[in-house]
């Protein structure tokens, strides 16, 4: 009897190399037969070159003497510092004006991009004017016309040009009151810390009420009343007191205060403006992308165009925002290194630049950067992806 006859069809037998289970593990294998050996000879060619030019290599380099200036530093620094504390004078430099420029970028593209959208012609076309020019400029063209053309064209120092609350500025950048905490001081950020913590339980407990009796709770005014309360509460028991020292002009500069150098202003201002005409494209396509009738809805039932917005609205278009939101702040964070076009001392200019042509270990210092950059945006995307999924839509 034929297996046709027996009521069923036998399968077909395919040959070994024609089999695509087979077939795909074979081309994997050699993939990464390929790709080791390549990484093997890059590996022996570069130890070979560096043999042939009695070169050493090694991170024994990083607790040598740098002996070189930097103009800005968040940790004290000196010509007698070792090399490692370069690297973290540049890369807290870099931490700080990829958080201020996310920050600011972000506050900045939300508005711009609900503009674009406003019913108002002229704010409508003034945001989309912005978006049009900024974005179609290159970011380093941009750096060279905040720092070159803005503020290296200000005023002498003598000739400083007076801001409110005592600041300055002229072509050497912008000096503000320092403020000089004591040291009970400490308790206040405890006070704080506890704030934040209670506005974050408040806004839990606000959401859940919402959803279960459809009330609403004033979350931001009492947030706030928290936030300053609790804190106040906490510097007035705590006998905490902050004095500001002014900036004062002596002979050739400012002495005392706290100076905001033009490069760091130039690249914080520029890496903003340049970032928040992305975001703004992404906001206004996230809240185009929400079905129609859901405005409708949220019409109908008497809300007002703010609570629209807030309630209904961006809360499902965070969900087309949040994605290429964090590529932007990815950009911002690596566009960064351009400050070294200007002189602004962050870990490309001062460990990957300096460092770097000093020691002649060209390989450690550019190997170290790229990992902390790689490292930058693992975490970054990291810390989206979490918010993502807490404010994706859950289907019912």
């Amino acid at each position: 009897m034929t297996t046709r006859e027996m009521g069923h069809d036998a399968a077909p037998r395919v040959s070994f190399f024609n089999d695509p289970v087979i077939r795909g593990i074979i081309y994997q294998i050699v993939v990464a037969v390929i790709l080791v050996g390549f990484i093997v000879w890059i590996v022996g060619n570069t130890a070979a070159n560096l043999a042939a030019q009695n070169k050493t290599t090694g991170f024994d380099f990083l607790w040598k003497t740098a002996g070189f200036d930097i103009s800005f530093s968040l940790l004290p620094w000196s010509r007698g510092s070792y090399y490692w504390e370069a690297f973290l004078v540049g890369l807290l430099n870099t931490l700080l004006v990829a958080f201020i420029g996310i920050v600011c970028a972000t506050v900045l593209g939300f508005t711009i991009g609900i503009a674009r959208l406003s019913s108002n012609f002229i704010v409508s076309r003034l945001a989309t004017v912005y978006v049009e020019i900024i974005r179609n400029i290159p970011l380093l063209l941009q750096l060279f016309f905040w720092y070159f053309a803005v503020l290296k064209a200000m005023p002498a120092v003598r000739e400083s040009i007076a801001l409110p609350l005592d600041s300055f500025i002229n072509q050497r950048g912008i000096f503000v009151p320092r403020p000089i905490p004591d040291e009970q001081f400490g308790f206040v950020w405890i006070g704080l810390a506890l704030a934040i913590l209670g506005v974050v339980a408040l806004r839990h407990w606000a959401k859940k009420r919402l959803e279960a009796t459809g009330q609403r709770f004033p979350v931001f005014l009492t947030s706030l009343a928290i936030l300053f309360g609790v804190t106040g509460l906490f510097f007035v028991v705590s006998g905490a007191s902050v004095t500001f020292e002014p900036p004062v002009l002596e002979r050739f500069n400012f002495k005392g205060g706290l100076a905001l150098p033009p490069e760091f202003v130039a690249l914080a201002f520029g890496l903003t403006i340049y970032t928040a005409a992305f975001i703004a494209e992404t906001v206004r396509g996230g809240i185009q992308s929400v079905n129609r009738g859901q405005t409708e809805a949220a019409q109908s039932l008497g809300l007002k165009e703010n609570d629209r917005l807030r309630l209904v609205i961006v809360p499902q278009a965070m969900r087309v925002i949040i994605p290429p939101l964090t590529s932007q702040y990815l950009n911002l964070t690596k566009n960064s290194s351009l400050g070294a076009a200007i002189g602004y001392p962050e870990l490309v200019n001062v460990f990957a630049g300096t460092a770097l042509n000093q020691t002649g270990r060209a390989i450690e210092c550019i190997a170290i950067t790229m990992l902390v950059y790689l490292c930058f945006s693992l975490l970054t995307s990291a810390i989206m992806n979490w918010y993502n999924a807490r404010v994706k839509l859950v289907e019912r």
